[in-house]
């Protein structure tokens, strides 16, 4: 087996089946990867529908959507690790995509690539870009890695060393790279994509969401992990 796949869900029981489908159009081999549903305790039949199609469903015992991942990591059978939301959409190369860059990259400890918002919203898809082009400069530098966990993938023995996700309210996949770097190389390829939802931001409100965001990412490079307030985010809707 090649990769293991890490997807949190949370009263997903609409669109798991259309998003679990997506996995049978995989360019690599049904036989080569694995896919981890790590379920919030749901009240709807999410984890029914997802025994459908998924290799191993579990109910989630850590806080917080990084918990969720780290409890999907630790049972993973593969060396690498790929994390995704259940609301993403992703091409048919995905996963023989990021395996492909681990084989020929022997050092690469973590990958991470683009997440294109599905939305007609001018400002969400201004932020998207301004997202992209943030990333572009500070991986080009090594200033920082704003990894993202619907399109992130990296090497399960280093991910554990490091000690998994931080119990943050948001930027844990970031955070994360601060410490990872430290173990290997750490690459952003922009053709490395996926769709994604726009629930989240459309639910906190999209400016309100993107300036949260775009102060937490320096606020994370500034002064560390500290600088963001911790709370409960178990149980949520991811």
């Amino acid at each position: 087996m090649k990769i293991s796949i890490v997807v949190p869900t949370y009263n997903e029981a609409k669109g798991i089946e259309k998003f679990l489908k997506q996995f049978d159009k995989q360019t690599l081999p049904r036989k080569e990867f694995e896919i981890i549903v790590v379920d919030g305790d749901s009240t709807d039949n999410t984890r029914e529908i997802a025994q459908n199609y998924a290799d191993v469903v579990i109910i989630q015992k850590s806080k917080g959507v990084g918990g969720a991942r780290n409890d999907g990591v630790e049972i993973a059978k593969a060396d690498i690790v790929a994390t995704t939301d259940a609301d993403i959409i992703i091409p048919n190369f995905w996963l023989e995509q990021i395996v492909n860059h681990f084989e020929k990259n022997k050092d690469l400890i973590l990958l991470f690539g683009a997440n294109h918002p599905i939305t007609k919203d001018k400002f969400i898809r201004f932020f998207s870009r301004l997202k992209k082009f943030i990333n572009l400069i500070f991986a080009k530098f090594r200033i920082a890695y704003l990894a993202e966990g619907p399109n992130t993938a990296f090497k399960k023995k280093e991910f554990l060393e490091v000690g998994g996700y931080s119990n943050l309210p948001i930027m844990d996949d970031m955070e994360i790279t601060s410490r990872m770097r430290k173990k290997g190389k750490i690459i952003y390829d922009d053709s490395l994509y996926v769709y994604s939802s726009v629930r989240r931001m459309e639910k906190k409100g999209a400016t309100n969401f993107g300036f949260v965001s775009l102060t937490s990412y320096f606020k994370l490079i500034l002064f560390g992990p500290e600088s963001i307030k911790v709370k409960d985010y178990a149980k949520q809707e991811y």
